[in-house]
């Protein structure tokens, strides 16, 4: 298995492929409906003026296993050293270690970057995720109550953090 930066030519359509299964299958995504191909063209246009790195597993025949990514988590000044991540792993390469490798390479690239603060939100059933997020040294940083209606029931966010020592100077500018 090889780690690399994921492009919209090379992965788009694996990457719509990993978001649709996880639309209609989990509730990894609040989204109802799988998304086309084509929302892939301003989703990679956004990671690329944000700068934001967008990092995946492919085994060795180039198919994509899983991938991460971050971006803005919220849009006013003061959070520039803040930032929101996502990690989706096929379902059928699951439990094997690779959203762990995934999210190891997505702290090397928030860390280049300097930023200070990782945070995702999980819904709460998804045992698997946050034991993930806690072995990586997240903690729960609070729960927002029914947030979302999927699959005919009320499902509550948890919100999971980690704070970098970097930036070594930051600054208001």
């Amino acid at each position: 298995m090889n780690t690399v930066h994921c492009t919209h030519d090379r992965h788009a359509a694996a990457i719509i492929d990993i978001f649709n299964e996880a639309i209609v299958a989990s509730t990894a995504l609040f989204d109802y409906k799988p998304r086309p191909v084509e929302s892939m063209v301003p989703w990679f246009k956004s990671k690329d003026v944000g700068g934001f790195p967008v990092v995946g597993i492919e085994a060795e025949n180039g198919q994509l296993l899983g991938f991460a990514t971050y971006g803005t988590f919220r849009a006013w000044p003061a959070y520039k050293y803040s930032v929101e991540h996502s990690v989706y792993v096929r379902k059928d390469h699951q439990g094997k270690g690779l959203g762990l490798k995934l999210m190891q390479e997505l702290f090397l690239e928030a860390k280049a970057q300097e930023y200070h603060m990782m945070v995702g939100g999980i819904e709460v059933s998804n045992i698997g995720s946050i034991a993930l997020h806690t072995r990586l040294g997240f903690t729960h940083a609070g729960t927002i109550r029914q947030a979302g209606f999927k699959f005919g029931r009320w499902l509550d966010l948890a919100f999971y953090q980690v704070v970098f020592p970097t930036p070594l100077a930051p600054s208001e500018a």
